[in-house]
């Protein structure tokens, strides 16, 4: 029970991890496709990252140590199964619950259950039938089995777990039942079913403001990450710089200057951050020169705190900073949540207004519930 609470626990960490990797990338799109982002649809899509890494570490791991390896035979008999269901009703004699309670019986019993929710995701988030949940299901439960045939595609002498054909076909009927199971979640939620037209201006809410800042603070951070990431691999492996990898302040100062100028960019030759351009929101209408009134949006925003972070850097401005870097980000959901709109600190720096992106000329929102 504890190896089965440990594999669930590693497949939500890396589902949710890879969440937050394609949290922003996820915005923008639902933005394009379906003109504003779903909080349950994002559940949902969180759900199947889960679902998609618990089918890999619930087939494939624990990984065994391969000096205690033991070769697994294989089963190419197709409708095996069927022979083992029909020995557990004989185990049982007469007792239905004996012959469910079989482990051959809850073994396909599992393998049909562990698909089921491949089938739903694809009707649900993809909008797709019958066919190709049972195209996904067979393609899918091929690769884990091929995956365990070869020993981990040679990582290992042989296999570790019984490639059983069987699988491929009890799997491959649970992606069809939960395909048809997806029929009970109204056909307004599939795939890109919109109520409104994508390209359709939509209200520009203190939520949207929100998701924006969100999308700004997690891009900029794995920016940061992964340039950071990048410097230390090529101070240890091409530089052979262990003191200065370990001390790590040309990584970690590396790590804030990189994403700052690719937001001082992207701000400037558009007028918007990432954050802006993902949830479709433009400032606008400052009577400042352009270049001044995006700096100051930028400073307003990530950019601000971008700066705070380079200057706590610093030994002799890290006492001060300190204080302010903590204070920014209650100040900028503050100013959010009491300024029309949520235009916030940027908008208050910069004396800009905020619209949807999609309007034509039209200049800001008028009130509208708390959606996105």
């Amino acid at each position: 029970m504890d190896d089965q609470l440990m594999l669930g626990a590693i497949a939500v960490v890396l589902g949710l991890g890879a969440g937050a990797v394609l949290f922003v990338g996820f915005v923008a799109l639902s933005y394009r496709r379906r003109g504003s982002f779903s909080v349950p649809r994002a559940i949902a899509w969180a759900a199947a990252l889960v679902y998609f890494w618990a089918i890999w570490t619930y087939t494939l791991l624990p990984l065994p140590d391969p000096a205690a390896i033991r070769c697994m035979p294989t089963n190419l008999d197709p409708l095996a199964f069927l022979d083992e269901i029909g020995a557990a009703v004989d185990r049982a004699q007469g007792r239905p619950l004996a012959a469910l309670t079989d482990p051959a019986v809850m073994q396909i019993t599992l393998n049909v259950l562990l698909f089921v929710p491949l089938g739903f995701f694809a009707r649900l988030l993809g909008g797709r039938g019958v066919a190709v949940a049972a195209v996904g299901g067979l393609a899918t439960s091929a690769v884990v089995e091929l995956t365990q045939l070869t020993g981990v595609w040679g990582l290992y002498p042989c296999a570790y777990r019984v490639f059983d054909v069987d699988d491929l076909l009890t799997n491959t009927t649970g992606a069809v039942l939960g395909s048809v199971l997806a029929f009970v979640v109204p056909r307004r939620h599939w795939g890109r079913n919109s109520v409104v037209a994508p390209e359709a201006p939509r209200p520009v809410t203190v939520p949207r403001r929100l998701l924006a800042m969100v999308s700004d603070w997690l891009a900029f951070t794995l920016v940061g990450a992964g340039a950071a990431i990048v410097v230390q691999a090529l101070l240890l492996y091409v530089l052979d710089d262990r003191p200065a990898a370990l001390e790590g302040h040309i990584s970690t100062t590396v790590g804030v200057v990189v994403p700052l100028l690719v937001w001082l960019v992207v701000t400037l030759a558009t007028g918007r951050t990432v954050g802006d351009i993902a949830v479709r929101l433009r400032y606008t209408g400052s009577p400042l020169p352009p270049v001044a009134a995006r700096l100051l949006r930028l400073g307003g925003g990530i950019g601000g705190y971008g700066l705070l972070q380079l200057l706590q850097l610093l030994p002799s401005a890290a006492g001060w900073v300190g204080p302010l870097l903590a204070a920014f980000p209650v100040v900028a959901l503050v100013a959010t949540l009491a300024t029309e709109h949520g235009r916030g600190l940027p908008g208050l720096a910069s004396r800009h207004h905020l619209e949807d992106s999609r309007a034509r000329g039209g200049g800001p929102a008028g009130p509208a519930p708390w959606t996105s």
